[in-house]
């Protein structure tokens, strides 16, 4: 779309918040609010070591992705039942749709809440209604992407898969997420495996504090059809051509990398580096509670630090939807949709 180049910078700001938009990379247990925590940790008679929603919120000072793992699982504690699922996925979707997101494709954990003896059934059951009451009262269609722990083992995530297996219906594919340093993608090649052949879309987070060798085997083995985070991908060359050759999407989150150190100002980011090398990037909120923004605020902050225009904009909104996993037809009317938006506002 070339008139989208002509809007005016000042515009820019609203034209951002106002375009429809997909998020690829959203970690639904990352969206979960301290004053929910308290509303949860208080309904369910769980403990939590805060005295309040603004201690719990000062903690937010992470200074690696370790440092907020643990956090993130603490705050995890508070989720029991069926109905503390749905509460926390409606949440978000009621973000998602103030940011003009119009679909979602969402991240669980569940080993983070099997391992408390909270039932498969009980985490898929409350999540996946929230989707379908999301897409019949807000216009916003969700799906949901079950993620292996890496920190586990692949026995685990095996024996994860299998508890799921009866709820197949209700996730579309599955990821891999958590401590990402010394635990490459090739230990769950099996897991992949297996995933693939039962016909699931397969993700990977790799990139984000990992070398670009783990992208290259989260590709080759794992055999992914996207990449979450991706951003060291720039220092390889030979990789940047293959993802752009390929056309494998990264779902890169500016304000997450920002606040866990992979790069040290916002305005460093190299998400304009990897849009000019011809990759298939797109903007995300990855775990927005705990990292300062939901999709505008990620779009907002890092086009004010870097400097990216209007054309990226769009560019960015774009590629969200081509990268999706919705059917395309559904494709073509979400970016119909992204035309007209730039419309109204050229």
């Amino acid at each position: 779309m070339t008139t989208i180049s002509t809007l005016s910078p000042d515009r820019l700001p609203a034209f951002l918040a106002a375009m429809p938009k997909a998020e690829l990379h959203i970690h639904i247990e990352g969206s979960l609010e301290p004053e929910l925590i308290f509303a949860l940790a208080q309904r369910n008679g769980v403990q939590i070591p805060y005295a309040s929603v603004e201690e719990l919120r000062r903690a937010y000072a992470f200074s690696n992705l370790q440092s907020f793992l643990d956090i993130y699982y603490a705050g995890a504690s508070v989720l029991l039942k069926e109905q503390d699922f749905f509460d926390m996925a409606w949440a978000y979707l009621l973000r998602a749709k103030a940011d003009n997101v119009v679909h979602a494709e969402i991240f669980f954990d569940p080993q983070t809440h099997t391992a408390r003896g909270v039932a498969m059934e009980t985490v898929v059951n409350g999540l996946h209604r929230a989707c379908l009451q999301a897409e019949a009262e807000l216009g916003v269609s969700a799906a949901l992407i079950l993620c292996f722990l890496r920190h586990l083992s692949e026995e685990e995530a095996f024996e994860t898969l299998e508890q799921a297996l009866p709820f197949r219906d209700k996730f579309i594919g599955v990821g891999l997420d958590s401590s990402e340093v010394g635990h490459p993608p090739e230990k769950f090649a099996k897991v992949f495996a297996r995933c693939r052949a039962l016909g699931l879309h397969l993700v990977a987070h790799a990139g984000e504090e990992g070398p670009p060798a783990y992208v290259w085997t989260a590709l080759d083995l794992l055999k992914v059809e996207r990449i979450d985070h991706g951003v060291q991908s720039s220092k390889d060359p030979a990789l940047m051509r293959r993802l752009a050759q390929d056309k494998i999407a990264l779902t890169v989150c500016p304000l997450s990398n920002l606040k866990l150190c992979v790069f040290p100002k916002l305005a460093d980011h190299n998400i304009g580096l990897l849009l000019d090398a011809g990759l298939v990037a797109t903007v995300n909120s990855d775990d927005p509670a705990y990292f300062g923004g939901y999709m505008n605020e990620n779009f907002l902050q890092t086009f004010a630090a870097t400097g990216l225009n209007a054309a990226q904009a769009y560019q960015l909104a774009k590629n969200s939807f081509d990268a999706s996993f919705i059917a395309a037809s559904h494709k073509r009317k979400y970016i119909d949709l992204l035309d007209a938006s730039v419309a109204a506002f050229v």
